[in-house]
C-alpha cells in the first residue's frame, strides 16, 4: 500500500495548478523573479527567509565587501545553510571585494569551507578570485558581483565565459538596457532593485580610500558621498547621496524583460530592514500587482527619510534622487518591532508537500507524503474505530492534513482514500502528519559537500627590471603640444571623442613623433551606445591610432575586434597577479595597477603582464552615472564649474565623461616625482602622469620634472596611499 501511495505522488508531481493556499513556489521557476536578500547576521538569515526570500547573501568575518556587517563565522555559516536549505532557499557568501596576493590563499579556503558547509554559491567581484574559487571550489555556482562591473551585454558574456552562473547589473542602468542584456546573456541576470546604493558605478568608487583611508574596494567604505558638499554659491547639500532604490512597482516589467532575480541591498542594515522589504516585495510578487502606497509610504518612513528613488530605473534622473536619508526613529522603532516578533515566532509555510492518505476498516491508517525535492516518507497510525456519533469523512481528514502550522511546510494537495464510518481521534491524525513531516525534514537537512580543489598561488612574473617609462594621459587635445611630444612619452592616452574630433592633427603629429597614442575607452559604454562609440574609433583607426585602453572586462573583446591592441586602465582592478593573469588570457598588452596600493605591494607581487601606475595627477574617485554638474546648477556647464567643496574646505573637480556622465577628481594632486628612486624599484613597465586641470604649459613642466629636468612640484600634492595604505 505504501509503495503504491508513494509512486502515484511520483506520477502526479507537486505543483498542483488549483491549490487553494496558493503560494509563489507552486509557479514555475522560470516564471518568477528570485528575491536575493541581505543578511548581515545569523538573525539576518531568519528574518530574510521568514519573509520569503528565495536567497540569501551573507559573508563570513573577513575578505567581503561589507566588513562593517555583523558576519558569521564557520559554524554560523553551517547552520544557515542547514536553515535555508529545509526550506527551499539558496544561500549565496559573499567573497566580493577586491584581494592582494596574500589574500588569494584564504579566500580559496573560505571557498571549499562554503562548500562544505553547504552554501549554493559564491558572490565575487575580482577576477583573480574567480580564479582562486574556482579551482578550491569547482562546483560552487558563481554570481558575479555588481563592482565587476557589468553594465553592457558584452560585459555579462565575458563573465559566464570565465563561469558566472549568474551577473549582477550595476544598479545604475536604464531599465532599456536591462532589457537588452537579458535578452541575450547566457547567465542569469540578477537586478539590484532596492537599497542604499552608490552614487557611482560600484568598483570604480575611491572616495572613501582618500578621504577616511576606507576602501570602498576592499569593503570598508566609510561613505562620504552621505556628506554636505557646497558647490560655489550655491547650496546643493547632498549631491552624491542617493535616497534608496525602489523598484517594488517594476517588478512586471524585469520579469516581462527576462531577468531571473532582484537583490535587495542592506547587508550592513538590522535583521528587521531584511525583513521588512522582503516581505513587500514577495507580497507584490506573490500578487502580481503594483504594491500598496500605504506600504511603500510606511518602509519610506522607517527607512529612507526623504523616501525612494527610482530614477535611474525609469531614465528621469535629476536632483530629486538625492538626499540625506537616514531613518525616522519613532517610526522604525514600531516597524521593527512588529517585524522582530513576526519572525522570531512564527514559521512561514513555503515548502510545498502533498499527502496521500488510505483509512481502510480493520486497517492501521497509512500516510505517504512528498516535497517540491522528490523526498517521500510514509508511516502508519492507529485502526479506526466504527463511528457512533460522526464519522471521519475525506473532506474532514484534508482540513486536519492542510494544517502544518508551525513547520515549513505547505499542504499542496491531498488524495485519500476513506471507508464510510469510521473515525480517528484528530491527536492520532496529527502525530501520524508529524512522523511524516519530520521525516522529510530530516531529508531535506541532508546535503552532499561540494567538491573541493586546491587552489595554486603561485604566478609567474616578467621581471622587469629597467626603469619604467612614462606615459602621458590627457583629457583635452589642447593639453598635447609638440614641446610634450618632444619629451617622449612612451605613449599619450587621449578619449576617445577628443581623439575623433581631432583626428586630423593628432595623424600629423604621429608622423613626427616615436610617442604612440591611444585612445582612452568611456569608463561606461551601454548597448544602446554601441553603435556612436564604433564610429567614434573607427575615426581614430582611420587617424593611424591602433590602441585603445579599456577599464572594463566588456570592452576589451569589443576593442579587438576593431583592429585595435588593448591596454587596461584602472577600472579593471588588477589588485592581484591573478587578475593580471586573467587580463593577460584576455590579449591585454598591460594594465593599470589600482593607486589604493601600497609601494611594498606592488613591488612584491609577480606580474605575468606588464603593469603601469599612476604617478601625477588629480585622481578619478568616482564615475557617476548622473550629472553632478547639471544637478548643481540646473544648466550644463562642463567647461565652467567649481566643482565639489567639503566641510574642509577640500575641492573636487567635476569633468564631464561620454555620455553626460561625471568624474569626481580628487582635491590633491598625487606627485611621486621627488620619490622616483622607489618607483623605479617596482619591477613595473611604465608610470603614468595623468592631466585633466592642467594647461599645456604644466603639463610640460611636470613630465620634466620626472624627467629630472626641473624642480616643479605642484602646491598641496600628496603621495596618495602608497605609503600609508587604506584598510
Amino acid at each position: 500500500m505504501i509503495e503504491y501511495i508513494i509512486l502515484y505522488c511520483k506520477l502526479r508531481g507537486l505543483r498542483p495548478a488549483g491549490c487553494p493556499h496558493a503560494c509563489k513556489t507552486h509557479l514555475p521557476e522560470d516564471e518568477m523573479l528570485e528575491i536575493i536578500s541581505p543578511a548581515g547576521s545569523a538573525e539576518g538569515v531568519i528574518a530574510a527567509v521568514q519573509n520569503g526570500a528565495d536567497a540569501v547573501y551573507l559573508g563570513f568575518e573577513r575578505n567581503n565587501a561589507r566588513l562593517e556587517a555583523r558576519n558569521l563565522n564557520e559554524n554560523e555559516i553551517y547552520k544557515a545553510a542547514e536553515y535555508c536549505r529545509v526550506r527551499g532557499v539558496k544561500t549565496y557568501i559573499t567573497l566580493n571585494s577586491f584581494a592582494f596576493d596574500g589574500e588569494l590563499k584564504d579566500i580559496a579556503e573560505l571557498a571549499r569551507k562554503a562548500a562544505r558547509c553547504g552554501a549554493n554559491g559564491l558572490v565575487v567581484s575580482d577576477l583573480g578570485v574567480l580564479r582562486a574559487v574556482r579551482q578550491a571550489a569547482p562546483t560552487m555556482e558563481i554570481i558575479a558581483g555588481e563592482a565587476m562591473g557589468i553594465h553592457s551585454l558584452e560585459g555579462a558574456k565575458v563573465a559566464a565565459a570565465m563561469g558566472a552562473a549568474y551577473v549582477t547589473l550595476s544598479a545604475l542602468l536604464p531599465f532599456k538596457e536591462i532589457k537588452r542584456i537579458c535578452a541575450s546573456s547566457p547567465a542569469g541576470v540578477l537586478v539590484p532593485a532596492h537599497g542604499p546604493i552608490c552614487v557611482s558605478y560600484a568598483g570604480q568608487c575611491h572616495l572613501s580610500a582618500f578621504t577616511d583611508r576606507k576602501s570602498d574596494c576592499r569593503g570598508a567604505c566609510a561613505q562620504p558621498c552621505r556628506r554636505r558638499y557646497g558647490a560655489g554659491t550655491h547650496a546643493v547639500e547632498y549631491p552624491l547621496g542617493l535616497k534608496d532604490t525602489c523598484l517594488v512597482n517594476h517588478l512586471s516589467e524585469l520579469t516581462d524583460a527576462g531577468a531571473k532575480g532582484i537583490v535587495i541591498e542592506g547587508r550592513t542594515r538590522r535583521p528587521e530592514y531584511s525583513a521588512v522589504v522582503t516581505g513587500i516585495y514577495s507580497k507584490a510578487l506573490r500578487d502580481g500587482r503594483r504594491q500598496a502606497d500605504d506600504d511603500i509610504r510606511a518602509m519610506s518612513r522607517a527607512f529612507s527619510g526623504q523616501g525612494f528613488n527610482d530614477g535611474y530605473f525609469t531614465g528621469k534622473k535629476g536632483p530629486h534622487m538625492f538626499g540625506s536619508g537616514g531613518e525616522n526613529e519613532t517610526e522604525s522603532r514600531v516597524v521593527f518591532n512588529t517585524a522582530r516578533r513576526n519572525y522570531l515566532n512564527g514559521e512561514l509555510q513555503r515548502v510545498p508537500v502533498r499527502f496521500f492518505c488510505a483509512l481502510k476498516e480493520g486497517e492501521t491508517m497509512k500516510l505517504a507524503a512528498m516535497d517540491d525535492r522528490g523526498f517521500t516518507a510514509s508511516a502508519e497510525g492507529l485502526v479506526p474505530e466504527k463511528a457512533f456519533n460522526r464519522e471521519l469523512t475525506a473532506a474532514a481528514l484534508r482540513t486536519q492534513l492542510h494544517n502544518t502550522g508551525g513547520t515549513p511546510f505547505l499542504c499542496a494537495g491531498v488524495r485519500s482514500s476513506v471507508d464510510r464510518g469510521l473515525t480517528l481521534p484528530v491527536s492520532a491524525i496529527g502525530e501520524v502528519k508529524r512522523r511524516v513531516l519530520v521525516d522529510i525534514l530530516r531529508q531535506r537537512e541532508a546535503f552532499t559537500p561540494g567538491e573541493t580543489g586546491e587552489f595554486i598561488p603561485g604566478c609567474e612574473d616578467l621581471k622587469r627590471t629597467d626603469p619604467p617609462v612614462i606615459t602621458v594621459s590627457v583629457l583635452k587635445a589642447s593639453q598635447l603640444s609638440r614641446e610634450l611630444l618632444k619629451l617622449g612619452p612612451e605613449i599619450v592616452y587621449i578619449p576617445l571623442e577628443e581623439a575623433a574630433d581631432a583626428a586630423g592633427v593628432l595623424s600629423r603629429y604621429l608622423k613626427t613623433v616615436k610617442t604612440k597614442l591611444a585612445v582612452v575607452l568611456p569608463h561606461v559604454i551601454h548597448d544602446g551606445e554601441r553603435t556612436k562609440v564604433r564610429e567614434l574609433m573607427k575615426k581614430a583607426r582611420e587617424a593611424g591610432i591602433d590602441q585603445a585602453l579599456a577599464g572594463n572586462i566588456g570592452q576589451i573583446l569589443f576593442a579587438r575586434s576593431l583592429g585595435f591592441s588593448v591596454r587596461g586602465d584602472y577600472g579593471l582592478n588588477a589588485f592581484n597577479s591573478h587578475t593580471l593573469r586573467t587580463l593577460r588570457d584576455m590579449g591585454l598588452e598591460s594594465a593599470a595597477l589600482p593607486f589604493e596600493m601600497k609601494l611594498s605591494g606592488i613591488r612584491d607581487m609577480a606580474k605575468p603582464l606588464d603593469t603601469e601606475l599612476m604617478a601625477y595627477g588629480r585622481l578619478p574617485l568616482m564615475v557617476t552615472e548622473s550629472c553632478i554638474i547639471h544637478d548643481c546648477m540646473g544648466v550644463c556647464t562642463c567647461d565652467n564649474f567649481s566643482g565639489l567643496s567639503d566641510g574642509s574646505g577640500a575641492n573636487y573637480p567635476v569633468v564631464k565623461e561620454f555620455g553626460c556622465r561625471n568624474i569626481l577628481l580628487g582635491s590633491r594632486k598625487l606627485f611621486m616625482a621627488d620619490r622616483m628612486g622607489d618607483l623605479n624599484a617596482l619591477g613595473v613597465w611604465a608610470i603614468r602622469l595623468s592631466f585633466t586641470t592642467e594647461s599645456a604649459r604644466e603639463c610640460v613642466s611636470v613630465m620634466s620634472a620626472f624627467l629630472g629636468e626641473s624642480d616643479y612640484k605642484p602646491s598641496g600634492s600628496t603621495h596618495g596611499v602608497y605609503y600609508r595604505g587604506v584598510q
